[in-house]
């Protein structure tokens, strides 16, 4: 036992009894209250007097405590040995409340409510989640059933199920979607057959021998899912956008957002096609390929944390430019593991051609006409000044800062 001086929020201090046991702290006695430093004083003496005069006392008590848990414990124990199966439904029925509040359980099929709860509570296969449905919450859906019930979602119900999704979000952003974010993802398929959308492509994964699809989402502010749709595997990301926004456009009459993309997404003519048809964007940009007028400007802005600067460029548009230091660390950072790799994996000064690319930090290779291979150290140098740098195009007139952060919003679809 001991004592420990507690201030409270009235700027008064607790002078207190306390046991800790089985590293657990526990309260035995409050001996006074008090702003005054004398009185504090005298609590503490009279606090170790009590704990002088009822230490034997205390210590039985314990022991009774500690003998009474025990007893607990066992029984408990014995009461789990006894109980032949244990059903954990209750996350079920939150979610199942959640579920029918949004408006999905107009979908009159139990295999698609089971198949959302399952991907909430314990993300797996197709067959570790009819073993999941089986053991937590005794229900017996078959894999061939899956199977099936997904080729029907697909087919039938997918334009209901988007449309109750979107009705929810735009109910919860009070009817104005503001952004939209768009993304794209890659899924391989263990198989060496290329059938229907099932295409050898760029891979996410690194998975460039496995046939895959292409998968485009668009969300909203928040993380709110909106629509997707699936591609052949060897489309090229950038031209999967523009298709959904306009399907989504035309589907829900939307006319008051701002679409918010990736610069990998984006390219020459994606940008005309999305001003063409009177979108507003907020769009990564590749600062590193624009003019060389523009990359004298980005490097002679004199770099503070958190910066922003706007340069115009040509039909309304504006690049946003941005410094943070953090950034700028995780650069150097990931640069300088890149150089190592590099550094490790050429030290005997020679290449063969499956190493030939200017991909990641390759570009700072130089290589001569008999595949000799050396690191460039001045492009080293000069991608240093770049470090920190980030630029967002837009046709908003909205504040740079806002353009900043909502960009930033880009994680919520990851």
């Amino acid at each position: 036992m001991f004592i420990r001086k507690k201030t409270n929020r009235s700027g008064t201090t607790s002078v207190v009894v306390v046991d800790k046991s089985r590293n657990r702290f526990r309260e035995l006695k409050c001996i006074g209250v008090s702003s005054d430093a004398n009185q504090i004083a005298e609590f503490e003496k009279i606090g170790l007097q009590w704990i002088k005069d009822n230490m034997g006392s205390a210590e039985l008590d314990l022991f009774e405590e500690q003998d009474k848990r025990e007893k607990s414990r066992l029984a408990a124990i014995n009461f789990l040995n006894n109980i032949d199966s244990v059903l954990i439904n209750g996350t079920q029925l939150i979610i199942s409340k959640a579920f029918d509040s949004i408006g999905f359980n107009i979908v009159k099929d139990n295999i698609f409510k089971s198949l959302v709860i399952a991907r909430l509570c314990e993300p797996s296969s197709k067959a570790a989640t009819a073993d999941y449905l089986r053991s937590y919450y005794d229900e017996d859906l078959k894999l061939h059933n899956i199977y099936r019930y997904l080729d029907k979602l697909q087919s039938c119900q997918q334009d209901i199920i988007q449309q109750v999704s979107v009705a929810h979000t735009r109910k919860i952003l009070g009817d104005h979607m503001g952004l939209v974010f768009y993304d794209v993802t890659t899924l391989y398929f263990e198989t060496d057959n290329e059938v229907d959308l099932k295409n050898n492509g760029f891979s996410k994964d690194g998975k460039h021998s496995n046939p895959q699809i292409v998968l485009g989402l668009l969300v909203s502010m928040g993380g709110y899912p909106l629509s997707y749709s699936i591609f052949k595997g060897n489309q090229y990301e950038g031209y999967t956008m523009i298709p959904i926004i306009d399907d989504f456009v035309r589907r829900f009459n939307l006319n008051d957002f701002v679409v918010v993309a990736d610069s990998g997404l984006i390219n020459t003519k994606n940008i005309l096609l999305l001003e063409q048809a009177g979108y507003k964007y907020i769009i990564g940009n590749r600062i590193k390929n624009e003019t060389d007028a523009v990359k004298r400007w980005i490097l002679a802005q004199e770099k503070v944390d958190k910066q922003l600067w706007e340069y115009p460029k040509q039909a309304g548009q504006r690049l946003i430019l941005s410094y943070t230091d953090k950034r700028a660390g995780k650069d150097a950072y990931n640069r300088k593991k890149g150089i190592a790799r590099l550094e490790k994996s050429y030290r005997t000064g020679v290449v063969n051609k499956e190493n030939i690319n200017k991909r990641g930090y390759n570009k700072f290779l130089e290589l001569t006409r008999d595949v000799g291979v050396s690191i460039n150290y001045e492009k080293i140098k000069d991608d240093e000044r770049w470090d920190g740098l980030k630029g967002y195009v837009t046709n908003t007139d909205l504040p740079a800062q806002l353009v900043y952060e909502q960009y930033q919003g880009l994680w919520q679809i990851e």
